[in-house]
């Protein structure tokens, strides 16, 4: 009866803690899409961008010479007000984003992003985030730019 009882106790733990991981999974694959997807790519509001990218994020450019460039929220964001500015009306076509990755440790995760517009993938990101008190924030990015 004892190990029963212990069965149960840890198949509870374990289903409250999954359920937990799929909510801090959500939340994070919610942040990327509003902020990164819609807000960057699909020229939606630069609020969207500011609740969702902390305020240090860096993109890490490679270089073919070996360098890194950085490229800072502030510098984006600039970018995407004037395109925005340029075309209220967004994008003809829309990116759409497929999530093959999410995971989270903590107040810690990283996100596989694969970027499409129509059927083709323009780039794979790797996006790193932090949880904070206002919630999960993109601090960070890689990417590959398929030909």
């Amino acid at each position: 009866m004892k190990n029963f009882l212990t069965l149960i106790v840890l198949f509870i733990s374990f289903t409250v803690y999954s359920q937990d991981l799929n909510s801090e999974q959500e939340a994070v694959k919610s942040t990327v899409e509003t902020a990164y997807v819609e807000g960057i790519h699909n020229m939606g509001s630069i609020e969207a961008i500011n609740n969702g990218f902390h305020p240090g994020f860096e993109m890490l450019i490679k270089e073919k010479n070996y360098n890194l460039s950085k490229f800072p929220i502030y510098t984006w964001k600039k970018r995407a007000t004037q395109r925005k500015e340029n075309n209220p009306d967004g994008p003809q076509e829309q990116t759409t984003a497929k999530y093959p990755m999410i995971e989270v440790t903590g107040d810690a995760a990283i996100v596989k992003v694969e970027l499409y517009k129509k059927d083709k993938k323009l780039f794979t990101d790797y996006i790193s985030l932090y949880k904070f008190k206002k919630g999960w924030k993109i601090v960070s990015k890689i990417y590959y730019k398929h030909d």
